[in-house]
């Protein structure tokens, strides 16, 4: 096959991916916020938990139609509040930098959007005990109830790592996977297609 005919396969091949790859309509977009009751963040291998009474978010979500699944939103900032980890002490939750949201996939019959959280970067500090929380989530939105609900789905390869763990007397240690657990209600409320 000459050089010029393989081209021309290589670029039709290419085209085809492009025309089937799947796109999003988000309306109305733009700058959101969430609310959130209780949170969970639990050591996979400790069993421990890290239990929030409630928590918020803001972050952007691009609009309009024909976009892209991978990082259609982001989170820019969060809160967590009231939390106590085992033994009942106090902690701090702190986000670093901008997480990013993706959607991958959408349930015409169910409404619901399916996606990760990814980029995630978070510090916890407390008496005697300090951690970063890093890596990416599962998530579904639901586009009549306007609820982003976050909880990690087996074999996904959506994981969260724990490093750089300072005392803490062995209830979470470095590379413990864990799992984040919590509901956020979207205002103003999207609909993701």
């Amino acid at each position: 096959m000459g050089a010029a005919a393989t081209a021309a396969v290589a670029l039709s091949a290419t085209t085809a991916f492009a025309s089937s790859a799947t796109t999003f309509t988000v309306s109305p977009g733009g700058k959101y916020a969430a609310a959130a009751g209780k949170t969970t963040l639990k050591d996979n291998k400790s069993g421990s938990v890290l239990v929030c009474k409630s928590a918020s978010a803001k972050g952007t979500l691009k609009k309009g139609k024909g976009l892209a699944g991978k990082n259609i939103g982001t989170i820019t900032s969060s809160a967590f509040n009231k939390c106590t980890g085992p033994l009942n002490l106090s902690f701090k939750v702190k986000q670093s930098g901008t997480w990013d949201l993706t959607v991958t996939k959408y349930n015409s019959k169910t409404g619901v959007t399916t996606g990760f959280i990814s980029n995630t970067k978070a510090t916890l500090s407390g008496t005697g005990c300090s951690a970063t929380v890093t890596g990416s989530t599962d998530a579904t939105y639901t586009n009549k109830t306007g609820v982003l609900a976050v909880k990690a789905v087996a074999k996904s390869g959506h994981l969260l790592k724990i490093s750089k763990v300072n005392g803490c007397a062995g209830l979470i240690n470095n590379g413990d996977t864990s799992n984040f657990t919590g509901s956020y209600k979207i205002t103003p409320k999207q609909k993701i297609t």
